[in-house]
């Protein structure tokens, strides 16, 4: 009896260890993966222009979408508090809409899009991002 007893705690232990070890992975699996980079000069002319007017406070070809808050719903960004990413429009040539281009911009420590340095490039509208690097 006594053995039987120590050998459902010793499943039971190891249950709650294979647990804690998929909650532990579960996590992980949740973090951001790495983000690649584009630099200034291989991002198109209109993001140029665009992040300029990010810069400098607008004005935004679309200042009702412009500047508006970005959810990270996708969890494609670092995980910040709602409210600290921002998105504006980056124009497609001979697109009729918006497109699918934009650039996304992190308060980061100034709490101001203008100053903080944190942007990202997006040309698939979210589905991937690159940290711009100034």
């Amino acid at each position: 009896m006594l053995r039987v007893a120590r050998l459902l705690r010793l499943l039971l232990l190891a249950a709650l260890l294979g647990l804690l070890g998929l909650a532990g992975s579960a996590a992980l699996a949740r973090e951001t993966p790495p983000l690649q980079s584009v630099a200034l000069a291989d991002l198109p002319p209109e993001a140029l222009q665009v992040l300029r007017l990010i810069q400098q406070g607008g004005p935004f070809p679309y200042p009702h979408k412009d500047g508006s808050v970005f959810g990270n719903f996708e969890k494609r960004l670092p995980e910040r508090p709602r409210g600290y990413y921002r998105e504006y429009t980056v124009p497609t040539p001979g697109s009729r809409n918006r497109g699918a281009r934009r650039i996304v911009a992190g308060r980061g420590s100034t709490g101001d899009v203008a100053t903080a340095g944190e942007y990202y490039y997006t040309g698939d509208h979210y589905r991937s991002f690159r940290r711009i690097r100034e």
